[in-house]
């Protein structure tokens, strides 16, 4: 009986994969493979395209936590880098204090900044270079 069974699955999942064999090659304009070098074509045009717009894209990101007084553990102060293919974007530190927190953010320009960085926010821009 079980024996049967699997025999009757079996059958059943050779009709359905020779039923998807037919519709890869076939389109529904009735075009056959023939059609495939224009849509690879095409296919390799959009991919292009995608590269071209996630250049601007921040998508190099790194953190780097640290203590930044002797006094205070648990490396609660932070760097972060959030940047572009070209190296454009934003460093953010957080130095976190016994009694307080303070924030603070550099512009980010072809992985360098105008304003002095402290070693951490240079490791995190570092980490964050492809």
């Amino acid at each position: 009986m079980l024996a049967t069974i699997a025999v009757v699955l079996a059958a059943v999942a050779c009709a359905v994969a020779a039923l998807a064999l037919r519709r890869t090659t076939t389109r529904p304009g009735g075009e056959g493979v023939d059609a495939l070098p224009e849509d690879v074509h095409g296919l390799r045009q959009e991919v292009a395209a995608l590269k071209a717009e996630s250049v601007d894209a921040l998508r190099h990101l790194s953190v780097v936590r640290y203590d930044a007084f002797g006094d205070v553990g648990g490396h609660l102060s932070w760097s972060l880098a959030v940047l572009d293919d070209s190296g454009h974007g934003v460093v953010l530190t957080s130095i976190h204090g016994r009694s307080e927190a303070r924030t603070y953010a550099k512009s980010i320009s072809s992985w360098s900044c105008e304003q002095q960085l402290s070693p951490e926010e240079e490791e995190a821009i570092e980490h964050a270079r492809p």
